[in-house]
């Protein structure tokens, strides 16, 4: 997965982007008002999509298998095993799966599969206002950001950043779904003890919780797919970027004004990250996130067990929070499903 999303951001991205966006206006979308989702309940039914990178068969009997053990059925999207290249089938097909799951009664919540590439060429297909009609979870990371990002930014649904299908569901971030996802409970989101935190700029702030995979939003940027920044809580996660990568994709969102608008930030896990080939000279991530954050002047901290990693959060983007970056917590501030 690191491979294929780095490889195709890198070389087809911004030229997919150019061809299939929108140009009459490249503005955030006016905001929609909050729509919480339905909770999920034993017994639901679970859509199945993969909207990136191919899968398969085994890849979908390891899912059913750990949904079944939340009491969760399976319905899978027709074009779910369709491999198009590096794609998981063609735009058209993964879109038509997307808003089939939204549309069918009978399905709950809706599951991704895999990360890799290809959310952002479906995102101009997709009826979002079919989407605020059945307002359904809608869960997954890493490429699966944009899908996430622009469903909330256009129909206002709250989305969830966590565990895809061919994710480790262990007790850590099992326990986070059951919280959030079942029990409608405003948990506090805080790292294991064996996953250190490390404060960037010691405070409290609330905002709204928005952000996934950095690589990812540094592509949406200028598109008609973000929600609004003003009094957010920035999220961001990374996987095998080079550290000079990670410096030019968050001089991105400070050039396009996105840094000078929020009110926390969190630099969450930055997974394989290296300091470049051989004796290249390079910064210290340290080195990047104190240059960029710190002249902010908003409580900031890395290590949030957010991202390419065994222990995970769900974390639900649109809902308010409050942070406190001396101690590395997330505080749901109110339920995140109905």
């Amino acid at each position: 997965m690191k491979r294929d999303r780095r490889h195709f951001l890198q070389l087809f991205g911004l030229t997919v982007l150019a061809t299939q966006l929108p140009v009459a206006s490249q503005d955030s979308p006016t905001p929609r008002p909050l729509l919480k989702p339905p909770r999920l309940q034993v017994g639901d039914t679970v859509g199945l999509i993969n909207p990136s990178s191919p899968i398969v068969r085994d890849d979908i009997d390891y899912t059913r298998k750990e949904l079944a053990k939340l009491g969760l059925k399976v319905k899978l999207g027709a074009h779910i095993l369709d491999e198009y290249g590096y794609l998981a089938g063609s735009d058209r097909d993964r879109a038509a799966d997307t808003n089939a799951m939204f549309a069918d009664p009978t399905v709950k919540a809706i599951l991704t599969m895999r990360g890799g590439w290809g959310c952002s060429r479906i995102l101009p297909l997709l009826d979002y206002d079919l989407m605020r009609s059945q307002p359904k979870i809608l869960m997954g990371y890493s490429d699966i950001t944009s899908l996430l990002l622009a469903i909330h930014a256009r129909s206002g649904i709250i989305t969830f950043h966590g565990p895809v299908g061919t994710s480790l569901w262990n007790p850590f971030s099992v326990s986070y779904v059951k919280q959030i996802l079942f029990d409608r409970q405003p948990v506090t989101l805080r790292n294991s003890p064996r996953t250190p935190m490390q404060a960037i700029a010691p405070g409290k702030a609330r905002g709204k919780l928005i952000g996934g995979n950095l690589s990812v939003l540094a592509g949406m940027v200028g598109s008609p797919y973000l929600p609004p920044w003003e009094k957010t809580i920035l999220f961001i996660e990374e996987i095998g970027e080079d550290i000079y990568r990670v410096d030019r994709m968050l001089t991105q969102l400070k050039l396009a004004g996105i840094l000078d608008r929020i009110s926390g930030f969190i630099f969450a896990q930055c997974t394989d990250c290296t300091a470049g080939e051989g004796d290249e000279p390079s910064l210290t991530l340290a080195q990047v996130l104190s240059e960029h954050i710190k002249p902010l002047g908003i409580p900031a901290w890395y290590g949030s067990s957010i991202g390419h990693i065994r222990d995970k959060f769900t974390v639900p983007i649109g809902i308010e929070v409050e942070i406190d970056a001396t101690r590395g917590t997330i505080q749901l501030l109110e339920s995140a499903v109905a």
